[in-house]
């Protein structure tokens, strides 16, 4: 994407110029963007200034400005410059811009947004997939489910497992929209499983309901396959109530800080 980044500005013309300590340049203005650095409705930078900033030539600066325009963060105007759009214009639903986003997500009202999705959708789709899902979709969910059971204390391994389970899901429903959308939200649902699975307490809940809507789908009893996908994103609607509490809902020893991924 930024393939011709290695073109180097001269560093002995910009002193101050802003050190690389991202190798992508898109994501490292798009990420400036994230962080409000160039907030919503403001102008970027004249381009021989982004070239001095991140050190590199006026060709990548336009390259990059190109792809985070066809992600709606920025807009070009003649004679105005780049300004930042409106996060409401974001393309939220494309990967770059939810991995740009991630850092900061929590600021960004999004994690709601998510969930009330995945409430409209998910119970429906394990509905289907009681109904629908291959034996060897259902050997695949299981074997999921067993990666989030045997995760220990490893919550991003949980994460990564949990992730796979819930696009497996959409899949076996075998509804041609649904598996888009897991494609998709793939990202997103990354940010989100990742903020309720660290924010909880424990994660023994989650894995005993992801463990009975893997026998609810093989015993094809559509209503409990339902009824746990309806249970999982009640605990995930908990944990991430607790998430956006000041403290995280969770107790400090001031001698010996921890988070809720250290405690489990």
């Amino acid at each position: 994407m930024d393939s011709v980044e290695g073109q180097g500005h001269d560093s002995s013309a910009q002193p101050a110029r802003r050190p690389r300590v991202r190798k992508n340049v898109t994501a490292s203005i798009a990420e400036d963007i994230c962080s409000e650095r160039y907030p919503s409705g403001s102008t970027l930078p004249r381009e021989n200034d982004l070239c001095a900033i991140y050190g590199v030539s006026r060709t990548v600066i336009r390259e990059s400005l190109k792809i985070l325009e066809s992600k709606g963060l920025v807009r070009g105007k003649p004679r105005i410059g780049t300004s930042v759009c409106d996060k409401n214009d974001w393309n939220i639903l494309d990967q770059d811009v939810l991995e740009w986003m991630g850092p900061y997500i929590a600021g960004f009202d999004i994690l709601g947004s998510i969930l009330e999705a995945r409430r409209t959708i998910e119970p429906v789709a394990a509905e289907y997939a009681a109904e629908r899902a291959t034996a060897q979709e259902i050997a695949d969910l299981d074997n999921a489910w067993r990666q989030m059971r045997d995760s220990g204390d490893d919550p991003e391994g949980f994460t990564e497992a949990d992730v796979t389970f819930h696009k497996l899901l959409l899949s076996a429903s075998h509804n041609q929209v649904f598996r888009r959308l897991s494609s998709a939200m793939h990202a997103g649902l990354k940010y989100a499983l990742h903020a309720s699975n660290v924010a909880a307490h424990s994660r023994d809940e989650a894995i005993v309901v992801h463990g009975q809507l893997v026998e609810a789908l093989r015993l094809r009893d559509r209503a409990a396959a339902r009824d746990c996908a309806h249970r999982m994103l009640d605990l995930a609607a908990r944990d991430l109530a607790v998430e956006r509490r000041p403290d995280g809902g969770r107790k400090t020893n001031p001698e010996t800080p921890t988070s809720a991924a250290s405690r489990r």
